[in-house]
């Protein structure tokens, strides 16, 4: 099983279309959408996990590729700011994907970075700002 996460960017022509939805059906892959801006008669942006097998996952990027839409590998990271941090537990209640937990019985935030699909809410989220984006060298998939 082969799992990416990332962006697409989709040209104003095809923001109606159900493109996403043809690589499950078409290539046989998964996809978890962990965030999406798609408005009717603008550009839309979406950044999701794909999954799959290599091939698939191959043949899919090419497909969204032919369809005009611009497929980049997810180019942030979080990252915790460990003096920053005062174990509150209010960035835990907005992570969707449970990179950011409550370790029992201590009561301090535990960060599981490899869980972190980067979508941003724990930044606002943190009372004494110790989460941070940080840009990371990306790639545009071939």
């Amino acid at each position: 099983m082969y799992s990416r996460m990332l962006v697409l960017r989709f040209p104003k022509a095809e923001v109606e279309k159900p493109i996403v939805c043809y690589l499950a059906k078409d290539f046989d892959l998964t996809f978890n959408i962990l965030k999406a801006t798609i408005l009717p008669r603008k550009e839309g942006v979406m950044v999701l996990e794909l999954s799959g097998a290599r091939k698939d996952f191959n043949k899919g990027v090419q497909y969204l590729k032919n369809c005009g839409v611009q497929v980049q590998a997810v180019g942030q990271e979080i990252k915790r700011n460990r003096s920053k941090c005062t174990h509150c537990g209010a960035c835990t209640a907005v992570c969707p994907t449970g990179a950011l937990s409550i370790k029992r019985p201590e009561m301090t935030v535990a960060f599981n970075q490899k869980k972190c699909s980067v979508c941003g809410l724990c930044v606002p989220g943190c009372p004494p700002r110790a989460m941070e984006v940080r840009t990371v060298a990306s790639s545009i998939l071939k």
